[in-house]
């Protein structure tokens, strides 16, 4: 692949302190050296040093910026390339028109995350540890970033290497049986791929234990407030925001449209909507609005369904637990500062074995109690992010999965007396589905289209 100098804005675009653009490659140093001026040319810096000076335009002779240039020399670098880092005073204008000066003078624009990928192509990170770059750039708690630096770091890559080179001297030993049958090894072959296999098999179950946690932490538990109109969807919205997101009134069928937003509850990430009340309507925008929710309700993976305290038990609110029976669901009463005339032991029976909250929004009570209910159950055991075991990425998930069907397939084919060369053909694939993991065994096409994900600078 021809690695030309590439150039791209690696900070937010807006108004801040700082913007940085960045250039990569064997001209990096070269091109930035002819915008810039100081009291040293950049070619004659030590690397890894920082330097004061300004960005001119040799055409006209004006100064673009004031700014400071990171320049930091091959093989110790991100890319494993020259890169240079020019420190601009935040704004659209500055770090833009020095962008487009670089790329006048010899640099292409970055492709999405294009600076990650040469990271890739020249070894530095397998593909594993790319991937954990973006879930770092996007974790939103504190366990869910925790979880994507110890990929970064190739904890999930060393147990993926691990569990590679058994199946690989599993293969050498069956090629050995093969190529050489005077031997007569192959008896003592199949006990090794049973051990063998049957130690892969189980270092595979236990990566994939956590995958489930891991992927909410990556992605976000996708979380469905529901209930009728006017029990508190809006008011546990904000509660759990800690912020006026939706509006609150006494007036039935207020939220009209679903309201999402992201909350971090006790480390795990919730993608919240609140949805507009169910029931039966004749207000077009209203009824467009339940239709939705009801929608969202069969794709949630958390569903909170609120009652109010002060209340009956309707018909309406069993059929929302009918509606839900299928989904993970916590059941919130709420209003409970008011006078009781809900049945709290219909509602338990209702629940099943899903938990039963008891809150008062108005008064800010039951909330903390809420929020532990929703860490336990998906987080039962308050499992450490520090450890590596959690597999976040679907990707990976998917693929752990066929590798263990190709496991046990081949160690059902040694039980059932298949010809030791036929139970090479699953272990061989078990090993490539691996591979595929880190990016060892990876087509083109797949790292293209999972570098195309990243932002521009990255």
């Amino acid at each position: 692949m021809e690695m030309d100098t590439i150039a791209a804005i690696s900070t937010p675009m807006g108004e801040g302190a700082i913007g940085i653009v960045r250039i990569s490659g064997d001209q990096a140093v070269a091109i930035a050296d002819i915008v810039y001026k100081g009291t040293k040319s950049l070619q004659d810096v030590d690397t890894h040093t920082i330097n004061y000076g300004h960005i001119v335009d040799p055409k006209s002779g004006d100064t673009i910026e004031e700014v400071m240039v990171s320049v930091l020399r091959a093989p110790k670098t991100y890319t494993k390339e020259d890169i240079i880092e020019i420190n601009c005073h935040g704004g659209l204008i500055s770090v833009n028109r020095v962008l487009q000066l670089i790329l006048s003078h010899g640099a292409r624009l970055a492709e999405p995350g294009e600076f990650t990928k040469r990271a890739f192509l020249h070894g530095r990170i397998d593909l594993s540890q790319a991937e954990a770059v973006m879930d770092l750039i996007r974790a939103k708690t504190d366990r869910a970033m925790n979880v994507a630096i110890n990929q970064v770091e190739g904890k999930l890559s060393q147990r993926i290497q691990t569990l590679r080179q058994s199946l690989l001297e599993t293969v050498a030993s069956v090629e050995v049986n093969i190529d050489y049958p005077e031997y007569d090894a192959e008896e003592m072959t199949l006990e090794l791929i049973k051990e063998r296999g049957s130690e892969v098999r189980e270092g595979i179950e236990r990566l994939l234990l956590t995958a489930h946690q891991g992927k909410i932490l990556r992605e976000g538990l996708s979380t469905v407030i529901i209930g009728r109109p006017n029990v508190g969807k809006s008011s546990l919205l904000n509660s759990l925001v800690h912020e006026n997101k939706a509006i609150v009134t006494d007036i039935p069928g207020t939220t009209r449209d679903v309201i999402e937003e992201y909350v971090n509850v006790r480390g795990v990430p919730l993608k919240l909507l609140d949805t507009a009340g169910i029931r039966e309507t004749e207000d077009i925008v209203e009824r467009l609005g339940v239709e939705r929710s009801r929608k969202l309700v069969n794709e949630a993976e958390l569903v909170l369904l609120v009652l109010n305290y002060n209340e009956e038990l309707s018909d309406a609110d069993r059929e929302l637990f009918e509606l839900v029976s299928s989904n993970d669901m916590i059941v919130i009463v709420n209003k409970v500062d008011l006078e009781q005339r809900l049945d709290l032991s219909r509602v338990q029976e209702l629940a099943g074995r899903n938990p039963v909250v008891s809150t008062s929004l108005l008064q800010d009570e039951g909330v903390d109690e809420l929020e532990e209910a929703i860490r336990a159950l998906f987080f039962e055991g308050d499992l450490d992010a520090g450890d590596m075991s959690y597999v976040s990425n679907s990707r990976h998930i998917a693929l752990l999965q066929q590798a263990k069907q190709a496991i046990e397939d081949a160690l059902e084919a040694t039980h059932g007396g298949m010809p030791i060369d036929m139970v090479q053909i699953d272990i061989t694939k078990a090993w490539e589905l691996l591979g595929e993991v880190i990016g060892d065994t990876v087509q083109e096409s797949l790292i293209d289209q999972l570098f195309s994900q990243f932002c521009l600078g990255k």
